[in-house]
């Protein structure tokens, strides 16, 4: 019996028992705060990926507190968000390599402080290109690349 890898599209699609929302520990108060928060979907990081148009941004944080919102939580999770954004990705690169033009345009979906996602398909380069033709500018500070005045074309909740 072979274990055949899930395929992106897969794992998107896979909610388990997600969105969940749930009491912020103890142990994670000391970094999140008191509260709660909310584990999404990984269909729901797409989904509001997907509704950014063309030549408009967002970040992680962003979507974040979209998600929160949506669920009546204080927080909505750093880690399942960026982990469910890069699945995102992925999938919307595999669906690219069938042929597929309609795909979440996860190049929009930035980091903290306008950050490029360097682990997103085909890296800086693609994601620096895919900016650039919807009229982003795109400037190296230290290691990292950001879209310069991001805050200008932050898409609205």
């Amino acid at each position: 019996m072979t274990n055949k890898k899930k395929s992106w599209r897969e794992k998107l699609s896979d909610s388990k028992d997600l969105p969940r929302v749930e009491k912020i520990t103890e142990k994670m108060s000391q970094r999140w705060g008191t509260g709660t928060v909310v584990i999404p979907a990984p269909i729901e990081v797409d989904e509001i990926m997907k509704k950014v148009p063309n030549g408009k941004l967002i970040t992680i944080n962003i979507i974040r507190q979209i998600l929160a919102k949506r669920h009546g939580a204080t927080i909505g999770c750093p880690i399942t968000t960026g982990i469910f954004a890069m699945i995102s990705a992925n999938a919307a690169n595999e669906d690219e390599n069938v042929g597929k033009t309609e795909i979440t345009p996860y190049w929009r979906t930035l980091k903290k402080g306008g950050e490029l996602n360097p682990k997103y398909p085909g890296g800086i380069d693609n994601i620096k290109k895919r900016l650039a033709s919807e009229g982003h500018s795109i400037v190296q500070k230290g290691k990292k690349f950001v879209v310069k005045d991001f805050e200008k074309s932050i898409v609205d909740e």
